[in-house]
């Protein structure tokens, strides 16, 4: 593990959202994602500073607009930049500006998948309501409506991601298959469970944060990223200094440069708070 250099100080902030900066906490009869106040204000402290805060999730931009809200970055004098879909998609709120947006044809993919896991769900964005999925996904998992669509008109066009999700099956069983199959023209990333994100080759967390910052003309060497996740690993590598979070896998945190506390210990909110 290292420390940042003497008087660093982070220009663009990218903080993952699931795990990072929102905790699942169990109430009123059910699970529900929330932001702490610690974080809430660490981000705010961040962003008063003169730091571009940056959400970077494989999240819908959909999924993400309510994140944005409970973190009060929600004024339109001061849109703030998002990177959704994993890096298919980047866009600026509010209001919702698709800034840049990358599709490929993920059929081919989807169905090599498919050949191994004949029962896993399949799903794309409906940009506005939610998700076309082939069959209903585990209930809380998806943002928004679903929409229950034949398997070859979900990928009849081209999509900026596509999510695959086996409930029979575990997050080793998908990492065995993309190995295995090679998933010639895209890439993948496979989450705590047995969900795999298809995404065009090239895009990643890190290809949308690179758009950002050649927008904003800040160097990757100046940003800092926080996150606990196996899509996080491309955006690690990108950044100037990466922090993972205490309940992160081995090979998560071992890819960081450092490592924070849980995010029931508000350790987005204590690396920023460094800086900040």
């Amino acid at each position: 593990m290292s420390e940042p250099a003497p008087g660093w100080v982070p220009k663009l902030v990218a903080l993952d959202i699931d795990g990072t900066l929102l905790r699942w906490v169990d109430g009123a009869g059910q699970t529900h994602a929330e932001v702490s106040e610690a974080v809430a204000d660490a981000v705010r402290r961040a962003r008063e500073a003169g730091a571009h805060v940056v959400l970077a999730s494989g999240r819908s931009p959909h999924g993400m607009v309510p994140v944005a809200d409970m973190l009060g970055l929600d004024d339109p004098a001061d849109p703030v930049w998002v990177v959704a879909s994993n890096g298919g998609v980047v866009f600026r709120y509010p209001p919702m500006d698709i800034v840049h947006e990358q599709t490929f044809d993920a059929r081919p993919a989807v169905m090599a998948v498919l050949e191994a896991h004949p029962n896993a769900l399949v799903g794309v964005e409906e940009r506005g309501l939610g998700y076309r999925v082939n069959k209903p996904f585990p209930a809380g998992e998806l943002s928004g409506d679903m929409i229950e669509t034949p398997l070859e008109q979900i990928v009849a066009e081209p999509v900026s991601r596509v999510i695959i999700r086996d409930p029979e099956a575990t997050a080793d069983d998908f990492v065995e298959l993309a190995g295995r199959l090679g998933l010639h023209g895209t890439d993948y990333v496979v989450g705590w469970t047995a969900w795999m994100d298809l995404s065009p080759v090239g895009v990643s967390k890190a290809s949308g944060l690179q758009h950002v910052c050649d927008e904003l003309g800040v160097d990757a060497q100046d940003a800092l990223a926080i996150g606990d996740g196996r899509n996080d690993l491309e955006m690690f590598a990108w950044a100037g200094r990466s922090v993972a979070m205490g309940q992160a896998i081995d090979e998560v945190r071992q890819a960081a440069d450092d490592v924070t506390a849980t995010v029931d210990e508000d350790g987005a909110a204590q690396e920023l708070g460094r800086y900040f």
